[in-house]
């Protein structure tokens, strides 16, 4: 088992605030955000950083929510820059203007993720609940002038799997130096909306397929990761964050220190807060963080699997919001003796799609 006084976190996700111009129906945010509208001030946010960067953090990813809405947002990634972090800062674009660029550029800021819902003008902002393709555009350009690396982030689904191909080519067109094809996971509220956005297995197929044949044309300087959903490909569940407390935490708006972003999902776990604790004390000594790290919680048939080390049983959002056991094997494991919930997923996604549920602040 990993001894975490001698191996450290290298990332860590600080979610600054949950507040969100945007309604994207698979937002990882909690369903119930009425509930963590508190958020740590701009002090306590900087120690955090500080902390991080004692304890061996490397890279911190700036998210929410809308990070930009933050009136500190300058200050918070000047304080990250000081701190010796690399920054990234994952933005849906709605609130930038090419002064916000500019300002975040003499801040520090090493690296802008901007996400994008589709390719069509109209059906982004249906999906985004609000008028943004062309912020976005607008910003991806006006960032690649001054000089940012940028991403460009697209969850996929059956909603827009469809356009995969336009999706390269509008990445390619902007010139950014990386797409990241994601496809939904289902956790948050894209577990809510999942009969809505799993895609068929035909057009799963007909994606891969696009994207191979992108690859091996050329992608014209655009380094494109596609991250296949595990319901579909997969024999084995993917490693959740290489590991539960293996190697990065999360920092809710709140304060609270999460194993990952929607370990929330899971009823009876208690989360430390840096209001209170030192990222250090709640990486080595927390009961949560401990929890489900390593392999000595594992039960069957993970525990006599010779992949344990590698998946380190699945995630643990996953399988509880499919089995309501966290510690159940995650039934997108063939071995798992749930793994018929994920065959019922399948069929599901072959009917028709239900209407959307889209995120809202208020419930």
């Amino acid at each position: 088992m990993m001894d975490p006084l001698t191996t450290r976190p290298l990332a860590l996700l600080a979610e600054v605030t949950y507040r969100c111009p945007l309604q994207c129906p698979y937002c990882s945010n909690p369903l119930e955000l009425g509930r963590y509208r508190k958020e740590l001030d701009t002090s306590t946010w900087v120690r955090v950083f500080r902390e991080a960067a004692e304890l061996g953090v490397v890279q911190l990813h700036l998210s929410g929510g809308e990070p930009l809405v933050r009136r500190d947002i300058m200050e918070l990634v000047q304080e990250a820059s000081r701190a010796g972090l690399y920054t990234n800062m994952s933005t849906g674009a709605t609130v930038v203007d090419d002064r916000k660029l500019e300002q975040l550029r003499e801040a520090g800021l090493d690296h802008l993720q901007v996400s994008l819902l589709d390719t069509e003008p109209e059906s982004n902002d249906r999906l985004a609940g609000a008028a943004s393709f062309d912020r976005k555009r607008q910003a991806v350009l006006g960032a690649k002038r001054l000089g940012f690396p940028v991403t460009l982030n697209v969850v996929l689904h059956r909603q827009n799997l469809d356009r995969i191909a336009e999706v390269i080519a509008i990445a390619q067109e902007w010139k950014v130096n990386r797409l990241e094809l994601a496809h939904t996971q289902y956790t948050g509220w894209a577990f809510r909306n999942r009969a809505a956005l799993m895609p068929t297995r035909k057009q799963l197929e007909r994606a891969h397929e696009v994207v191979e044949r992108a690859r091996a044309a050329g992608t014209g300087g655009v380094d494109v990761l596609h991250v296949l959903p595990d319901y579909y490909f997969d024999q084995y569940p993917k490693a959740c964050l290489q590991g539960w407390g293996m190697v990065s935490m999360s920092v809710a708006p709140d304060g609270f220190v999460l194993p990952c972003q929607t370990a929330r999902e899971i009823p009876g776990l208690e989360f430390p807060n840096v209001s209170e604790y030192s990222l250090e004390q709640i990486w080595t000594g927390a009961p949560v963080f401990k929890r489900f790290r390593g392999t000595d919680w594992m039960p069957e048939p993970c525990r006599s699997c010779d992949k344990k080390e590698v998946d380190f049983g699945g995630c643990r959002c996953q399988a509880f919001l499919m089995t309501g056991d966290v510690n159940a094997t995650d039934p997108v494991c063939q071995l798992s003796p749930q793994h018929h919930l994920v065959d019922e997923a399948l069929k599901e996604a072959e009917q028709d799609a239900p209407p959307l549920h889209f995120r809202v602040m208020s419930s």
